[in-house]
């Protein structure tokens, strides 16, 4: 039986170990940390539990198609549900917009802040579904390794308009500041400026309206957990607290891996769900890396970092959502400062996740767990988190017990924080990035890193910094493209 090994255990790399598996490889996954998924790792402290990576399922038939390849059930395996409402806004002075599961909802909490713009929205809607149709149902999952192909979409994505930003293509349809804000943040959820980047993201709304937001009881940690059961049901290795360090390269083959204790891994192809450029840099090194590989690990622009703060209160703030999204002052200008810039500011836009409202077992009785996720500057910046991050603590309790969580600062308990150094220390980051490399249109599709190494003939990548891109669906659509080819054992 043909071997491959999986480097990297985060969804893009537990998604190409089940399709490899099925396809008839003896599949070893081999991951750094102490317990798969990669970002999605789960902690416990004092009685909190805490999901560390994504809270949001937005595609669950992606899931549920890894299940099936082996004749089971996602739905018989883990529970899913939908937080209502969706997301929660809450602006500086005051007001709240809730995003519901519920078009007819939505509309009328739409109408309450600014009834000219209900019209708008169903258009917004209508443009989202073509975005959707081309750029996620017929390009998500197809490889774009050739120029070629890539060329030939170009009709399409300039009739969509995707050389505009996310921002400036809500605004054609939506008038109201605040709600431009609201129905332009998708980027920020896998790395981007909605500003700045390419309006192909806004197909992200209605992939919400396709396939609804969802949660996972028990958390993400849960889904992992799941999904490992299934990959040792179906006898794939599984190798944690592994840390490969080097591939080993000849007549553009891998041969081999080595990993941090010196122990040798042999397969027939290797697949890398790390960050592309930690790859091209660190392990297998430019010698074997493509002209363009290499303008693209020197030259592309990162995602911004995050600083992700984990808390636990003493009491239950029943008045907050699952999802809440609070907008300080500023919010071009915040954006500016971290995407460009690259200075920390004085407010904060941030994501406030309460799990607590869905399921108890986040959190003794009586009492709410919370992750705060502030978007910040990367590494480049040069900012020394170790002083930094206490300090930078503190301002996020003060600015959350002024706004939604009252007297926070007398009811947190059990608090940590994770800065952009532990993503890089951790996870392997390029920059501490949150999400790899940002979706500019110039670092998408083509431009993004290859899913097949256009110099070693049995390396593939998945994950964040490949195509399609970060975020759930994005990952778990990359071991998709990588599927379609890699023939059958």
């Amino acid at each position: 039986m043909p071997k491959a090994i999986v480097i990297g255990g985060g969804f893009g790399g537990i998604a190409s170990a089940l399709r490899m598996r099925a396809k008839g490889y003896n599949v070893t996954l081999i991951d750094r940390c102490p317990s798969l998924g990669g970002r999605a790792q789960v902690f416990y402290k004092d009685g909190f539990k805490h999901d560390a990576g994504p809270t949001i399922i937005t595609a669950p038939y992606l899931l549920e198609e890894l299940y099936d390849l082996f004749g089971y059930k996602l739905k018989d395996h883990i529970k899913l549900v939908s937080p209502e409402p969706w997301y929660q806004f809450i602006y500086s002075d005051g007001s709240i917009f809730n995003y519901s599961s519920s078009i007819d909802k939505t509309l009328e909490n739409i109408k309450n802040i600014s009834p000219e713009d209900c019209e708008g929205y169903k258009k917004l809607l209508v443009q989202s579904k073509k975005i959707y149709d081309i750029g996620y149902l017929k390009l998500a999952e197809q490889s774009f390794h050739s120029f070629l192909f890539m060329l030939k979409q170009t009709p399409y994505l300039i009739k969509l308009k995707s050389y505009d930003s996310v921002y400036k293509m809500v605004s054609r349809y939506i008038k109201n500041e605040k709600l431009r804000k609201a129905f332009s943040i998708q980027p920020l959820l896998v790395g981007g400026n909605p500003y700045s980047t390419t309006s192909i993201y806004g197909l992200i709304h209605y992939l919400e309206r396709a396939h609804g937001v969802h949660f996972v009881m028990g958390g993400t940690g849960e889904l992992v957990n799941a999904l490992k059961k299934l990959m040792k049901k179906v006898g794939i290795e599984i190798c944690l607290n592994t840390t490969i360090e080097k591939l080993v390269v000849s007549n553009k083959k891998i041969t081999h891996a080595i990993d941090d204790t010196n122990k040798r891994h042999t397969a027939d192809i290797f697949i890398s769900n790390i960050d592309p450029i930690h790859l091209y840099k660190k392990i297998l090194g430019f010698k074997h890396a493509s002209y363009f590989t290499k303008l693209k690990s020197n030259y592309s622009r990162h995602s911004m970092g995050l600083f992700v703060l984990f808390f636990g209160t003493s009491k239950k703030y029943n008045h907050i959502a699952h999802h809440t999204i609070i907008f300080g002052n500023r919010f071009k200008e915040l954006l500016n400062d971290i995407f460009k810039k690259k200075i920390i500011s004085n407010d904060f836009s941030i994501y406030l996740h309460r799990p607590t409202a869905t399921d108890k077992s986040f959190a003794p009785p009586n009492k709410d767990s919370f992750y705060a996720l502030i978007p910040v500057p990367n590494l480049s910046a040069k900012i020394n988190w170790e002083e930094e991050g206490a300090v930078f603590k503190n301002k996020v309790v003060k600015f959350l017990d002024k706004t939604v969580i009252p007297n926070l600062i007398n009811t947190i308990e059990s608090d940590f924080y994770m800065t952009p150094k532990d993503f890089e220390q951790d996870y392997l980051s390029t920059y501490g990035s949150g999400f790899s490399i940002a979706p500019y249109f110039t670092q998408s599709a083509w431009f993004r890193f290859h899913n097949k190494s256009e110099s070693i003939k049995n390396l593939y990548l998945v994950g964040a910094g490949s195509h399609p891109g970060a975020g759930l669906p994005g990952v778990l659509s990359s071991a998709k493209v990588i599927d379609k080819m890699i023939i059958n054992k």
